[in-house]
């Protein structure tokens, strides 16, 4: 049965890397939650600014473990949700939409911003994301080559 519910889709493991272009990310490493209906994005700070009438959100992370590298990103404000956490507790989130590569695959996800640093990964990718697209295999891990840049990310 289980052959029959992944068929046609890309296995993953519990925990791959990705790119998201759009924030300039050029590679992050992810845990894969299908726990999890939302993605999280680890911010280190986080403002709200207006652009042309709209909300904004300006937020910074470092990535990378052995030379972080320091990333100011824009990105128009989706919304405000609250958010369960795996502790029970309930906070209101900003959402953003970005563009994720993954496994060939370029898609957009619904991501809240949020102080993740005393997690091991600085994303989490959620069942909302996955759905229809990957299965994951908890024994497996990074089973996807780095991502490379695309044309598109190249000055």
């Amino acid at each position: 049965m289980a052959d029959l519910i992944t068929a046609g889709l890309i296995t993953l493991g519990w925990r791959e890397r990705l790119a998201l272009p759009q924030l300039g990310i050029g590679m992050l490493k992810a845990k894969l939650d299908t726990g999890a209906r939302s993605s999280s994005l680890h911010v280190d700070t986080l403002e709200e600014f207006q652009r042309g009438g709209d909300t904004w959100l300006r937020f910074t992370m470092h990535v990378g473990r052995r030379q972080p590298t320091h990333i100011c990103c824009e990105a128009p404000a989706l919304d405000r949700r609250a958010v369960t956490d795996t502790g029970g507790r309930r906070t209101e989130r900003w959402f953003i939409r970005s563009e994720v590569r993954l496994a060939g695959q370029h898609f957009s996800v619904d991501i809240n911003l949020t102080d993740r640093r005393h997690m091991l990964f600085p994303m989490l990718l959620g069942r909302s994301a996955l759905d229809g697209r990957f299965a994951v295999d908890p024994a497996r891990s990074y089973t996807q080559p780095r991502p490379l840049p695309a044309a598109s990310d190249i000055p």
